[in-house]
């Protein structure tokens, strides 16, 4: 725990919301191929076949078109003025995809912020960052007025390739301070951090 604490300050992250300002930023961090499969992290905002045939640029164009709109879709990582990580965090309501979900349906009715997606430049992963973009969106939803941020992690006993949690381990939600308040799949719990 202290080594990965040491090396984060040794980092100097700071967070940003996605604005049209940091767009180049953002695909830069995403790269060609736009973070995985060229998701362009629009897979929880498309259902079915609507996201298998906008990958790549169509999908870009989207969220671009949704950054341009002024909506922030998520928060960008950097690292001496670099950016190294992403966390996509919306309200619930901006996730089609999650609606339909049998395995995360709401676990209430309270209104809820949702983290779907982080993607960690390949060089930094495994050093924290993760747990540090946790915090920074728990900040970002309390600065935005909302109560309680939820996650849909990955509880995997056995590691995973990176590709395969792009929605955050339940390690780190742990260790940002989040609670585990549903499971109705063995591998994805639903995790909570209430703001006071």
């Amino acid at each position: 725990m202290e080594e990965s604490s040491s090396l984060i300050e040794e980092l100097d992250l700071s967070f940003h919301p996605l604005t049209q300002k940091l767009w180049r930023d953002f695909e830069l961090l995403f790269g060609r191929n736009g973070a995985c499969g060229g998701c362009w992290c629009m897979y929880w905002k498309l259902r079915g076949k609507a996201f298998s045939e906008n990958t790549g640029d169509v999908a870009r164009q989207m969220q671009k078109s949704i950054v341009d709109a002024k909506t922030v879709p998520g928060l960008l990582a950097y690292s001496e003025g670099y950016p190294i990580g992403w966390i996509a965090i919306e309200p619930r309501s901006a996730y089609p995809k999650l609606a339909h979900s049998r395995v995360l349906t709401p676990v209430d009715d309270q209104p809820v912020w949702s983290i779907t997606c982080f993607f960690v430049e390949k060089k930094h992963r495994r050093k924290g960052i993760t747990v540090e973009l946790l915090k920074a969106a728990v900040e970002y939803v309390k600065k935005q007025g909302g109560k309680i941020v939820e996650g849909y992690p990955v509880d995997a006993t056995q590691n995973q390739a990176d590709a395969f949690v792009y929605t955050g381990t339940a390690s780190a939600f742990r260790k940002a301070g989040f609670v585990e308040v549903a499971r109705n799949s063995p591998t994805r719990p639903i995790f909570r951090y209430g703001i006071r």
